[in-house]
């Protein structure tokens, strides 16, 4: 008995052992755990990716922006100069004609008529002329000989004269004639393109002050852009020197850049003192044709000498309140908080004017990941709208 109670609690020993040994190996591996998280929550988050590109340094001329209309630089509107019958149209509506192309023909038999009665009255005084002439030399020989009374002789040279001067006469209306005759087939007076024919075949037209239009021939390549300019931009750029040529760029309403170059040609007289502003005139070339007359354009003015700037991607400037600012990379990969003052936009580059300086490293990409301070793995691209320079 004494032996069963023995082993008993030699049993029940070693169960209390081992639930003990347990028990500080189960709290020995919690301990494990916390430790380790609080190592995981201690350890610095991984640097933010972003994209950084090098500032840029070009040679650039200033520009300013204006709205204007685009303007023919031949505009005529064709109308009769006689009065008859349509009878042929020779162009179809919006056609390239050249000058001398014919447009209407207006009944011409009235006037060729008429040619006719003018040379043939030309004629008769021509003839009339020489009668005049003749008698005129015989009376000459007839006074040498005293056998002419003098007013007899005064007569037949004043006949003489008259019958010159009814020639002269005869030729002006027979030229005259020929050149309502010349009217009768309308031609263009420029190249151009044509608009529509107002007055069709059989329409009976009349010439005079009250002539009806036939249509509108406008001149196609160079064409006009008109627009005005403030006094600035007048004193700064087209005021010193009106011989020099100051170039323009001209973009469409569908277009988000400026596709086509020309020049300023002309600068008005006067300044409008209501708008502050002057009417200035640029030339440019539109040989595929595609540019008509009133149509919008935007047109930016270059003057000046070019100079050298630190240009970046818009996209990189943040605005803080009433601030603009970019986030610098230095060499350590730290972001760094600078702020910046923008200029004009240079064929999609923004210049920065101060706070920056040529090659540095800004933030083009993952503004919003990166904060001032803190360390980023940069990622070299080159700037979004970087452009070969003009």
């Amino acid at each position: 008995m004494r032996t069963q109670r023995k082993h008993l609690s030699l049993a029940v020993g070693a169960l209390l052992f081992v639930g003990a040994a347990t028990g500080v190996g189960v709290l020995r591996g919690h301990e494990a755990g916390a430790l380790s998280a609080a190592h995981a929550a201690d350890a610095p988050p991984p640097a933010a990716e972003v994209d950084v590109a090098t500032v840029l340094n070009r040679s650039v001329t200033d520009w300013q922006s204006y709205s204007g209309r685009l303007e023919a630089v031949d505009r005529v509107d064709v109308r009769p100069l006689v009065s008859g019958t349509i009878v042929a149209v020779h162009f179809a509506d919006g056609a390239i004609v050249k000058k001398g192309d014919p447009l209407f023909t207006i009944d011409p038999r009235p006037y060729r008529a008429e040619v006719d009665r003018a040379a043939a009255q030309l004629a008769a005084a021509n003839a009339r002329a020489l009668y005049a002439s003749t008698d005129a030399a015989r009376a000459d020989r007839l006074l040498a000989d005293n056998a002419i009374a003098r007013r007899d002789y005064d007569e037949k040279q004043n006949a003489s004269r008259e019958a010159a001067a009814g020639v002269k006469a005869a030729q002006a209306a027979l030229e005259a004639a020929q050149v309502n005759l010349g009217y009768t087939n309308v031609v263009a007076p420029v190249a151009g393109r044509v608009s529509r024919a107002e007055l069709t075949l059989g329409n009976v037209v009349s010439a005079g002050a009250n002539a009806p239009l036939l249509t509108t021939l406008v001149s196609v390549s160079p064409i006009y852009a008109s627009f005005d300019v403030d006094e600035q931009t007048y004193l700064q750029y087209l005021g010193r020197d009106r011989n020099t040529k100051v170039p323009v760029a001209l973009g469409l309403a569908n277009e988000s850049g400026y596709s086509r170059r020309g020049a300023i040609t002309s600068v008005d007289n006067r300044l409008d003192t209501s708008s502050g502003t002057i009417r200035v005139r640029a030339t440019i070339d539109n040989g595929d044709g595609a540019l008509v007359p009133g149509l919008y354009a935007r047109v930016k003015v270059g003057g000046g000498t070019a100079h050298p700037a630190i240009l970046i991607d818009d996209a990189a400037l943040g605005t803080d309140q009433a601030k603009k600012y970019v986030l610098v990379v230095d060499a350590a990969n730290k972001v760094q908080y600078r702020e910046v003052q923008p200029g004009p936009l240079h064929d999609g580059l923004r210049e920065i004017t101060s706070g920056l300086a040529a090659g540095e490293r800004i933030v083009v990409n993952g503004i919003q990941r990166a904060r001032p301070g803190d360390s980023v793995a940069p990622h070299a691209v080159d700037m979004a709208a970087a452009k070969p320079a003009a």
